[in-house]
């Protein structure tokens, strides 16, 4: 299938997606957002694909969403509002990766701005070359963060230095997101991808019902106390006793050879 706003790359073991609108600094517009829904959906059917990177080009990540063709009539408002979680493709990606079973790494390099720094939180990893800068503006423009940003940035950086970004502004640079645990590694400018693959190959090795039970009892358990996150551990745990994966996995180490993991 042929894209317009993004261009796809499978390597093995994993798939990279590159938003492609360079003259718009990688702003997303519907269609960019519906492209990336699409394959994303296709990925998470192919056991051959272990995970996801979502990258840009050297300016931008993503600056934002792309509002140039975004009109609302004056009696349109309520309907907006009504059909903003169900119609609005932007909305229904984001809330798609939020449930995505397989790792996305966000590849950032240059810009990563309101939507477009939403749209890299919703990423498992962030890796970003020196040269990335990282921010959510929308208060400066008479408008808040409207894709999450309010929701994941404080579960990762806290809640104060959230306020201070979304109130004031403030952009991160690299080493300054690196030194507040908003990105889990800094490579030189031009880098991010090359590190990104090597999390991509790590990702590869490990068992893949592993990985996405893992993922589940992470992301879930961050919202529950932890007596009833342990059990949901537990419960996941087990699972795996009953996977073909367990046993070659075990068969492999004893062996003192690769597994050969199937997904099963």
């Amino acid at each position: 299938m042929s894209y317009e706003d993004i261009q796809i790359e499978r390597r093995e073991g994993w798939v990279e997606i590159t938003l492609n609108r360079p003259a718009k600094m990688n702003t997303l517009r519907d269609q960019t957002a519906t492209e990336i829904a699409t394959v994303l959906a296709e990925v998470e059917q192919d056991r051959s694909v272990s995970c996801v990177l979502i990258q840009g080009n050297e300016k931008a990540f993503c600056a934002g969403i792309d509002t140039s063709g975004f009109t609302i009539e004056a009696h349109q408002y309520f309907d907006f509002y009504r059909r903003r979680r169900t119609a609005r493709p932007v909305n229904q990606l984001f809330r798609q990766l939020q449930r995505y079973s397989k790792p996305v790494i966000s590849v950032i390099e240059g810009y990563a701005l309101g939507g477009g720094l939403e749209l890299a939180l919703l990423g498992d990893l962030l890796v970003a070359g020196e040269n990335a800068r990282l921010g959510l503006p929308e208060a400066r423009l008479g408008m808040m963060p409207g894709g999450g940003g309010t929701a994941t940035l404080p579960r990762r950086v806290g809640a104060a230095l959230a306020k201070e970004m979304i109130w004031t502004g403030r952009r991160l640079n690299a080493r300054e997101a690196l030194e507040y645990r908003l990105v889990n590694h800094v490579t030189e400018a031009g880098a991010a991808l090359d590190k990104a693959r090597e999390l991509a190959a790590g990702i590869s090795a490990a068992a893949p019902l592993s990985v996405m039970f893992s993922k589940l009892a992470i992301d879930q358990g961050l919202d529950q106390p932890l007596p009833q996150a342990m059990d949901a551990e537990g419960d996941l745990s087990f699972m795996l006793y009953f996977s073909h994966d367990r046993d070659e996995g075990l068969a492999a180490f004893g062996a003192k050879r690769s597994p050969s993991f199937r997904g099963e």
